[in-house]
């Protein structure tokens, strides 16, 4: 099954770039590419492609409006958005986390690492680079940021296993491994979790285990 994904980002280079190394795989097909955040709004919903690949930086809407646009609260098929930039600043990765994206990569993060991503969110995970995911443990330990909302239900010792790795960034299947458990039990526990908590995907699910310090002990 090959994955459709569309490219969005101002920088024909770049996206030719992008181009070359995810049809370099076997699985993946570029479907389209957007210049600027309308186009790539337009192009995606009449496309809808798999995964879509926004950039930050963009003329009209930027990366993080089309990440809404396409995936953010109230959308009633959200696609799913991978933010790739140069940019690190903390405020566009909870820009884009609380916009819907599921995942954010940074261009100097290999090409290894933007098709996973890419497989990732096509297989309904989420991949957010090891460094962010540190920056935002860190950040939110540290900073005095809301509560996170009760579950409806308390988690049971298993889920809150899944979701400090989910946190963590860890894939099902690593989390299938890691807790000796199979891929089938772990989506169960997923699937529970998001609707537990009232989230919609496994970004969403991060979030909440960061706003309740639940990674504040490791």
């Amino acid at each position: 099954m090959t994955i459709s994904v569309l490219l969005a980002d101002d920088q024909a280079m770049v996206r030719a770039s992008l181009r070359v190394i995810l049809e370099d795989q076997p699985d993946i097909s570029v479907v389209a590419e957007a210049a600027d955040g309308d186009e790539a709004v337009a192009l995606a919903r009449r496309l809808r492609p798999d995964v879509c690949l926004v950039d930050v930086q963009m003329p009209g809407m930027d990366g993080i409006e089309v990440t809404r646009a396409l995936a953010g609260p109230g959308v009633p098929a959200p696609l799913r958005v991978v933010v790739v930039t140069t940019f690190d600043l903390d405020e566009y990765v909870y820009g884009a986390l609380r916009g819907g994206a599921v995942g954010f990569v940074l261009k100097d993060a290999g090409p290894a690492l933007l098709v996973e991503a890419v497989r990732a969110a096509a297989a309904g995970d989420a991949l957010i680079s090891p460094s962010i995911t540190l920056r935002l443990l860190r950040h939110v330990t540290a900073s005095g940021m809301p509560s996170a909302r009760v579950p409806a239900q308390p988690l049971s010792q298993r889920e809150t296993e899944v979701v400090r790795a989910i946190a963590r960034g860890r894939t099902n299947q690593e989390i299938a491994a890691e807790l000796f458990i199979s891929l089938s039990t772990v989506k169960g526990h997923v699937s529970a979790v998001q609707a537990k908590l009232g989230v919609r995907n496994r970004v969403g699910i991060a979030s909440w285990a960061w706003e309740s310090r639940l990674m504040g002990n490791g």
